[in-house]
């Protein structure tokens, strides 16, 4: 079992606390959005990579994990509901990549309780569906032990940009219940525009991550329902799978909270690395 580097030293704050007559009550989670870029971070030590370190670091240790990743796009709307295997959806890289387990447990009291929290969706079980990259190339930094139990929940390719949005409404009382919302993808997102020159960049990229965050600053969700209105939209966002979980995390932060930014960067000319914690 790999992870390939240290554990990290320490997590901060327990899940629980002392409540009414010695009763113990969940502490509000958090919700996170990470560009995860290539897959080399998940060998590779830099400064996103150390960023994903210190957040899992710094954040109240979760009861449980709702991972939704951009590489899980599907027509609907499907949830894991089994001990997920690994799945290696990546091609052409180092092979020690390869090699890589995340060894995280399922858990069936999330299962429910997302299932429960979109009663009113269609929303289909997957019992094969493993940890595809996009998740554990995230958890590998942020929780490296891998002992708190994870489930995914896919991207659903036929909903409109509004219903990502509510969708995070839907699941934001988890929260309440220790759960660690994470939506994993990019803002911006154009391989086949990738140019690999140190420092080269597209106006159009910059712009769109730029609008982007300053919507999510001024806590704007119906703007980005309207996503495809922004500067450089249809070069930035090709297709909307890396896109999408920003829009679910947003949702389930609500339009009250503001968010950090951390990762703030353009790499490849055409990915964005900026991220987004809600505390």
């Amino acid at each position: 079992m790999v992870p390939v580097w240290p554990a990290a030293c320490r997590q901060v704050t327990a899940v629980t606390g002392p409540g009414k007559k010695g009763k113990k009550v969940m502490q509000r989670q958090a919700v996170v959005f990470i560009g995860h870029g290539s897959p080399m971070n998940m060998i590779e030590d830099n400064s996103w990579t150390r960023k994903w370190t210190q957040l899992g670091r710094q954040l109240p240790r979760p009861r449980a994990i709702l991972m939704i990743s951009a590489h899980w796009f599907t027509p609907g709307l499907f949830l894991q509901t089994e001990q997920p295997d690994m799945i290696y959806d990546m091609y052409g890289f180092p092979e020690e990549i390869y090699k890589i387990v995340y060894p995280a447990q399922t858990d069936q009291t999330l299962i429910k309780q997302t299932q429960t929290r979109l009663a009113s969706r269609t929303l289909r079980s997957d019992p094969q569906r493993g940890y595809d990259h996009g998740a554990y190339s995230v958890l590998l930094r942020m929780y490296p032990a891998a002992d708190i139990p994870v489930v995914q929940l896919s991207v659903n390719r036929q909903a409109i940009a509004e219903d990502q949005i509510e969708l995070g409404r839907q699941l934001a009382a988890l929260r309440e219940a220790g759960v660690l919302i994470i939506g994993s993808g990019n803002v911006v997102h154009n391989l086949r525009a990738a140019d690999y020159r140190p420092g080269v960049y597209y106006p159009w990229a910059a712009a769109f991550d730029q609008a982007v965050k300053d919507r999510l600053q001024q806590q704007d969700l119906s703007a980005l329902g309207n996503w495809e209105t922004l500067p450089g939209a249809a070069q930035a966002v090709p297709i909307p799978d890396h896109f999408y979980p920003l829009l679910t995390a947003a949702g389930a932060a609500g339009a009250e909270e503001q968010p950090d930014i951390f990762n703030e960067d353009l790499t490849l000319g055409s990915l964005s690395m900026t991220s987004y914690v809600w505390h």
